[in-house]
């Protein structure tokens, strides 16, 4: 189980307004609890406590509301191992972003209160603020992209945002297609891919990147990344990127973002720890558990049976995609010295608690 005292949120956030959000308005997409509310679990709420964390000194100006510059954080980076739930997660975000409060809205006073029934959703969900509690409002209008390789690779977020949409009380507000969203008052939620680029140049609010360990210069998925955050930064936007541990010696975008030493980047990566071998069953079992702890849909036996038999052919991939280390390509494990040496005087960047 998940040690819920190791995340400590000591800071002003919209981060349990979003979750509670997202539990009331997104369903779960698939499986034997399809339909039930989709409740996040400790680490997912880490991340949005995080990611919509605001800076103490915000004013809301109610003429002209504030994006990105209310938030301490100007984008956020998520690593962690195959079916984890992320890309259920994004797609919560997504719709928090596309039609939720997500936008900063002033400090609470006592008695008040975030009600769907003042933005036109009537699924009866009510927020009771904390006196000094950031409050949240929408957006007027949404512009959202979703970010990925090939389309395929796009669907890890898209086909769950579909069904979270279909089965729950959002069906009345956002129209939701095979390749786009429409959302109130012109609003959109867009597929952006690698043979699909039409709409870079866009004007955006938010976007979430999928696989971004994967985006390389000579792929072009750099530079579609690099495009995206010049239009998110002209309309005062964020995103999120989602990745496997990447490979270190591909120069990704996820790797840059992660050696970055810029403070306004969020970073969630659970290192595993260092003295135990991937190669060694026994050990692969404890790291199993360590990076996929608090994602109980997660049956451990089957991933050290997928885990064991790529193994066999490509340890590297395999310690990247099941065991979440940063791991070249020829299956050689960074080591803890290079790994800390790009992290020096970061306090945010090695991982979470």
């Amino acid at each position: 189980m998940e040690a819920a005292d190791e995340y400590v949120v000591d800071f002003p956030t919209l981060g349990f307004l979003a979750s509670d959000w997202i539990e009331q308005h997104a369903r779960v997409p698939d499986g034997f609890s399809r339909g039930d509310a989709f409740t996040l679990s400790t680490w997912q709420t880490w991340i949005q406590c995080n990611h919509y964390r605001v800076k103490s000194s915000a004013v809301f100006d109610p003429e002209h509301p504030v994006g990105a510059s209310a938030f301490h954080y100007r984008r956020s980076i998520v690593i962690a191992p195959q079916k984890t739930g992320k890309g259920p997660l994004a797609a919560g975000v997504t719709l928090f972003e596309a039609v939720g409060p997500c936008i900063f809205a002033g400090w609470a006073e006592a008695g008040d209160v975030y009600s769907c029934a003042d933005h036109g959703c009537w699924c009866g969900f009510e927020y009771a603020y904390d006196p000094g509690e950031p409050m949240g409002m929408p957006r007027e209008t949404s512009l959202i992209q979703l970010v990925a390789m090939s389309e395929d690779q796009v669907d890890n977020m898209w086909r769950p945002l579909k069904q979270m949409v279909r089965l729950g009380p959002l069906i009345d507000l956002i129209n939701v297609g095979e390749a786009f969203a429409r959302l109130p008052n012109d609003g959109v939620i867009e597929i952006v891919t690698s043979s699909a680029q039409t709409r870079l140049g866009n004007p955006l609010n938010f976007a979430n990147f999928d696989e971004s360990g994967l985006y390389t210069k000579s792929n072009g998925m750099l530079r579609v990344a690099q495009t995206m955050s010049r239009g998110l930064a002209g309309m005062g936007g964020r995103g999120i990127e989602w990745s496997n541990a990447y490979d270190p010696a591909e120069n990704s975008r996820v790797q840059q973002g992660m050696e970055s030493q810029r403070p306004d980047i969020f970073k969630f990566y659970r290192k595993p720890p260092a003295d135990l071998s991937y190669k060694n069953k026994r050990d692969r079992a404890k790291i199993h558990r360590f990076v996929y702890d608090g994602s109980p849909w997660v049956i451990l036996d089957d991933i050290e049976a997928e885990a064991a038999e790529l193994l066999e052919t490509d340890p590297a991939q395999a310690e990247r995609f099941y065991g979440n280390r940063i791991v070249a390509g020829l299956g050689s494990w960074l080591r803890d010295d290079v790994w800390e040496a790009a992290y020096a005087g970061n306090d945010m960047a090695s991982e979470s608690p």
